[in-house]
């Protein structure tokens, strides 16, 4: 049977592979960003996407690649911005990655059903860590589990050796490759910190694992996978230029560095022009009529950012001015008149939202949101350590789709809009404009 893209005559094939496991932790970051420096080394131009919303991979996975990585997620991205992307990467690409989430089936909409929906082969990535015949059971029940699902084959990382990999992979089932091995390399490993992988600008090595990574792979299949149909969406994606003329003045450093590179070009798209600053660097806040505060990790920068007072003061002016500002997570962190990280040290912080926040070693909130605002109806996700404590009352909550608990407070002072949500602008591009307007939408 020929697929839908498969008979599109727009459709353009590009080799493909989605990198899925059985969970987090199994290095499926590594060995995306080992196959996709290999490959790059190889003189060949490689596209990385991430399934699941993420900032943190997606860092390593573009120092990996050399071109920024975008992110596919069924409900938040949508099927349609989705197809868009991939269909323009296959247009300029030798070979497409994706690096599932969590394990390949968790979560609604999951890797698989990413993997399903574009016809895109699974390279199973398993740890070998401490295992060996066992390894064959636990590929077979990825293989198995969810009939239909395209199938590459297995690799295997964290392998002490090529005997190890014979044992972990003699027992593999007929119809399923053993396409390679990854060894277990302490200088190849990526640090992590309480929110994933550690920022790829702080990691001063980061080039020299890369190269350790990729030197060290173990590829036992054909150079390339067999090419994939992507095929354009059939919806009308264009953007009105609401933002024509407006200066849109973006937080971007260390403590404000997690940003959907689709978010950024969404914005210039529609017409706005983009200046970054570095509050960490000290800098004041450049002549915009909006200013955007992304999350990140202000909480390992608190005297510096305490000290940047003339960026305060700046900030402070242009919201009493009535002028737009988005903070998403840590840069609502920032806005706070407090902030303390987990050893109990704290700082004041920009004063612009009442109350203070502490940060703390478990999880406080997981999960994808949508938000119904004035603007519009937007989606996104959270995904925060730290507890906030504030007088103000919410403009409105998000809810959660898969029917947790987790529904996030969104403020706003005047056009000041505020909450952990991190939001996906392509998920409603005019809402997504009209935050950076000066006039709010009559709710």
């Amino acid at each position: 049977m020929i697929s839908t893209a498969e008979s599109n005559p727009d459709a353009r094939r590009c080799p493909a592979l989605l990198i899925g496991g059985i969970g987090s932790g199994q290095g499926k970051t590594t060995v995306t960003a080992a196959l996709a420096r290999h490959h790059r080394n190889q003189g060949r131009r490689v596209r990385v996407f991430k399934a699941g919303p993420d900032f943190l991979d997606p860092m390593i996975l573009g120092r990996a690649s050399g071109y920024p990585v975008e992110t596919l997620d069924l409900w938040v991205t949508g099927e349609a911005d989705a197809r868009e992307r991939l269909h323009r990467a296959a247009g300029a690409a030798d070979l497409i990655l994706v690096e599932g989430v969590m394990g390949l089936f968790d979560g609604h909409p999951s890797s698989a059903e990413i993997a399903e929906r574009f016809a895109i082969p699974v390279l199973a990535a398993i740890s070998g860590q401490a295992m060996a015949q066992t390894f064959a059971a636990v590929a077979h029940g990825l293989a198995t589990f969810r009939p239909g699902l395209p199938l590459a084959g297995v690799f295997a990382n964290r392998v002490s050796g090529a005997r190890h990999y014979d044992l972990l992979t003699e027992a593999l089932p007929p119809g399923l490759p053993a396409l390679g091995f990854l060894p277990r390399v302490e200088e190849a490993a990526l640090p992590s910190r309480h929110l994933g992988l550690v920022q790829a600008e702080e990691i001063a090595d980061l080039e020299a694992r890369l190269e350790g990574a990729a030197a060290r792979l173990v590829w036992t299949a054909p150079a390339l996978p067999p090419p994939v149909a992507f095929a354009p969406p059939t919806e009308d994606l264009s953007l009105p230029p609401l933002l024509r003329g407006r200066r849109i003045a973006i937080a971007r450093d260390a403590a404000f560095a997690f940003l959907y590179p689709a978010n950024l070009e969404l914005l210039a798209r529609m017409g706005a022009e983009l200046v970054f600053f570095s509050p960490l660097a000290g800098a004041r806040l450049p002549a915009a009529d909006a200013v955007y505060l992304p999350g990140g990790y202000p909480e390992l920068h608190l005297d510096a950012l305490a000290a940047n007072r003339g960026l305060k003061q700046d900030l402070a002016a242009h919201v009493a001015a009535g002028a737009p500002l988005l903070a998403e997570c840590g840069g609502m962190l920032y806005l706070l008149e407090r902030l303390a990280d987990t050893r109990g040290h704290a700082a004041a912080m920009a004063g612009l939202l009442p109350g203070e926040a502490r940060m703390q070693d478990r999880l406080a909130a997981l999960g994808p949101q949508e938000v119904v605002l004035p603007e519009g109806v937007l989606r996104g996700h959270t995904f925060h350590h730290s507890r906030l404590e504030t007088p103000l009352a919410p403009l409105t909550l998000a809810r959660c789709p898969n029917g947790r608990d987790t529904a996030e407070a969104v403020y706003r002072r005047g056009r000041l809009t505020a909450s952990y949500v991190h939001l996906y602008f392509p998920s409603n591009p005019p809402a997504a404009a009209r935050l950076f307007l000066p006039e709010a939408p009559a709710r």
